[in-house]
């Protein structure tokens, strides 16, 4: 992992580190699922407060931290808010269209589970 020397920096793996276990251990929990296929509809750098998941906190936490170890997110302060992306870019060069068949198939089982607001991919 990479280190930094701010102690509002978070580690990441670099490119190369990202392991595709580590990945699919990411994506294989049904609450960080629901958070990837957020920031994928969103596209863009979401607080963790817009997230509105069935956790606690600290659990809610816990996900955030398997995402962003995992390679899957990089997270970022900026002021007092820590916001979240998708690493779109290292994922598809590492494992292309890996990351499109997660979120493609995430959103036909939502879908065929009647969940509101569910978009095939």
């Amino acid at each position: 992992m990479t280190t930094t020397t701010s102690p509002r920096a978070l580690e990441h793996p670099t490119r190369d580190q990202i392991r595709l276990e580590a990945v699919l251990h990411a994506l294989s929990d049904p609450v960080r699922l629901l958070i990837v296929r957020d920031m994928a509809r969103e596209r863009a750098e979401l607080s963790c407060s817009y997230f509105d998941l069935p956790v606690t906190k600290s659990t809610t936490t816990h996900h955030f931290r398997v995402l962003r170890e995992g390679g899957v997110i990089r997270q970022t302060y900026r002021g007092t808010a820590k916001l979240n992306a998708l690493r779109e870019d290292d994922l598809e060069a590492l494992f292309p269209g890996l990351l499109g068949a997660v979120l493609a198939a995430a959103g036909a089982q939502a879908a065929r589970e009647g969940e509101p607001g569910a978009q095939l991919s």
